[in-house]
């Protein structure tokens, strides 16, 4: 989901970006200092230190901005009272359901603010313990750690437990640094910190650190520290997640309301009625707990199945899977889908997605991915960026989370699915796979303040699609999107730009330089040999069939006419703007259930799955999926 700029901002065109002073001062060592110097001045062990911060930020410092719940530095110190932000729920103009059927309206109320939990504001307690500035414990890699050191050593102390240098002794203190009420939420964060330890762990963080932490075999955990913290446990009630993470049932509202309404999802009973087929991952636009209660108001339009903490991790199961969210603005796609929403913000206020949410996000998809056989690719596990608009007057009106920050190269290794190319250097598809850690695209947007400034540059899993094979050529435009416009460097505009995982067929090749197809038009991006963007993927392409000058796309594969049965009304099978014509080719995804899910009312004694017999395939076609009639086209490999 997004949240609209309200300013509209100056377009620019930057060729170079070049690292922020403190980062380029830095030395190949400093961060691994860092850890040495506070562990040892906090008497906390290294080990632990290390831990902690690998589940949190996996020792990047994000170049001092926010993470998606307010977190900084690598030891994502929290200061949401800094950072407010707001929740969009109620801001973009998206109707959730998707079905111009029964459309809802957006409310005009925002939702109410609710109390800032302490979880949110650690930055505050490692101020006081350390005497440091809040701006140095934003900014300063070396002073946030400090701070985070100060603080386990504090939660130590208060459990009563000793500054031991056993790792094991730390437990408890471990638990708490997660910020969880929740006793399950607090023992996840704590395993996963000392698997680290035990598995141990290396890589060079997103300013150039060499870091890391040396495997501790056989390392002890004294987890009776665990019950000084008097945790909650709460209801469980079936909840349909794996067993090693963290879930609670926290059911979303179904009510029925004045004037033959109601809200805010529908009963179903998936898969034996409907298969599921698509896993939607959003993120909130706002905290945690403010959208999990807005689930539970069933006059608030837009529902979802889970909402996943960011700190650490633990998920609320709020719908059944069997049963339908209004979440992706896409009455199709909800119909046969799961929607994940994911504590934080796009850009505003936020850049960047913890660790510990990446790792139980990623088990809960793969979880649900085996039972309900949906493939682990980019074409069926979507963000909602990637969800298209349901009829040509919708397209402007999607959402665009969770945004070009999301590392959706580590979230499909974490799936246990990574992302691999096939096929030698002349395959005529591709896979777009720039290197997250270095790939720092142009933006503006990210401050909220301040709309029109460039944005930090920051790690991204998108590229920038030009009309022609150089860095100065304009974007290529989404007559969709932007029907008399250009297209925008905005962080909140997708309209140019192909992210990591999507695979495009290829048009062209100059130097540097490969176009991919997209939205009917050839598109270039940057992929030098030397460092590239995107690697061979060899795979099925649809292309025009022989004689047809064109052929219509559209937002979801609905049955014909004659498949209706009477009392239920016709839904049109209406193109979108978009077409592409001979000679071009787009990447099939696979054939497109033919279905029509009528339920527009509370009583589920009158849902009716309407089947059709038109076949359908899903294609990549621009930043979304789209469907084409697989009578129009012809399928190839490349």
């Amino acid at each position: 989901m997004r949240r609209t700029l309200a300013t509209t901002a100056i377009v620019l065109l930057p060729l170079l970006i070049t690292p922020t002073a403190a980062s380029a001062a830095q030395e190949p060592d400093e961060r691994q200092q860092a850890f040495a110097s506070a562990a040892e001045r906090y008497q906390v062990p290294e080990s632990v230190l290390l831990g902690v911060s690998y589940l949190q930020s996996r020792w990047d410092a994000h170049a001092g901005q926010p993470s998606n719940d307010a977190g900084f530095g690598p030891m994502h110190l929290t200061d949401a009272a800094s950072f407010t932000g707001s929740n969009h729920h109620g801001e973009g103009e998206e109707d959730p359901r998707g079905d111009e059927t029964r459309p809802l309206a957006v409310p005009k109320v925002a939702p109410v603010t609710q109390e800032i939990p302490a979880s949110l504001r650690t930055l505050e307690k490692a101020a006081e313990l350390t005497g440091e500035s809040r701006e140095a414990l934003r900014a300063d890699p070396a002073a946030n750690i400090r701070g985070g050191a100060a603080l386990l050593a504090d939660y130590q102390k208060s459990l009563g437990a000793p500054l031991s240098q056993d790792p094991g002794q730390w437990y408890g203190a471990v638990a708490k640094y997660s910020g969880a009420t929740e006793a399950d939420a607090a023992k996840f964060f704590a395993e996963e910190v000392y698997a680290t330890i035990q598995e141990g762990a290396e890589r060079v963080t997103d300013d150039g650190q060499k870091v890391s932490l040396k495997p501790v075999p056989g390392v002890g955990k004294i987890v009776k520290w665990l019950e000084g913290l008097g945790l909650l446990h709460p209801r469980r009630d079936g909840v349909e997640c794996p067993p090693t993470i963290s879930c609670e049932w926290i059911p979303a509202a179904y009510a029925e309301l004045p004037g033959d309404d109601y809200g805010h999802y529908d009963l179903s009973d998936r898969p034996r009625n409907q298969k599921i087929d698509y896993i939607i991952i959003h993120d909130m636009e706002g905290y945690w707990a403010p959208s999990v209660a807005l689930n539970q108001d069933p006059t608030w339009p837009g529902s979802w199945h889970y909402s996943i903490r960011s700190k650490d991790g633990h998920i609320a199961q709020q719908i059944k899977t069997k049963d339908v969210g209004w979440q992706a603005g896409n009455w199709y796609v909800n119909a046969k889908s799961i929607g994940l929403e994911h504590e934080g913000f796009l850009a505003e206020g936020s850049t960047w997605y913890t660790e510990a949410m990446y790792r139980t996000s990623a088990k809960l998809v793969r979880y649900l991915a085996f039972r309900h056989g949906v493939p682990l690719d980019r074409a069926h596990i979507l963000g909602h960026d990637n969800v298209p608009g349901t009829l040509p007057t919708t397209v402007r009106q999607m959402h665009e989370d969770p945004g070009p920050f999301w590392d959706w190269e580590r979230y499909f290794e974490l799936l246990g699915a990574p992302l691999h190319g096939f096929g030698g250097p002349n395959t005529a598809s591709v896979m777009i796979k720039p290197d997250f850690a270095v790939n720092k695209p142009y933006f503006y947007g990210c401050d909220r303040k301040n709309p029109s400034a460039a944005c930090p540059p920051l790690p991204a899993s998108t590229v920038w699609l030009r009309t022609e094979p150089r860095a100065d050529a304009p974007l290529v435009k989404d007559i969709g999107k932007h029907p008399t416009g250009e297209s925008l460097y905005s962080v909140y505009d997708h309209s140019a730009r192909a992210t990591t995982g999507q695979r495009y067929a290829v048009a062209d090749r100059q130097g540097e330089w490969t176009a991919i197809w997209y939205l009917g038009q050839k598109a270039w991006f940057h992929n030098p040999q030397s460092q590239p963007t995107a690697v061979p993927s060899l795979g099925l392409v649809v292309t025009p069939k022989p004689g047809l000058t064109t052929v219509p796309v559209y937002g979801r594969a609905y049955p014909e006419q004659e498949a209706y049965p009477a009392g239920i009304p016709y839904q049109a099978v209406t193109p979108l703007q978009y077409t592409f014509a001979a000679g071009q080719k787009y990447t099939l995804a696979g054939p497109a259930a033919t279905e029509y899910y009528r339920a527009v009312t509370f009583d589920p004694a009158s849902h009716t799955v309407v089947r059709g017999k038109t076949k359908y395939y899903e294609i990549q076609f621009g930043h979304r999926v789209m469907f084409v009639k697989a009578d129009d086209v012809r399928v190839s490999i490349s």
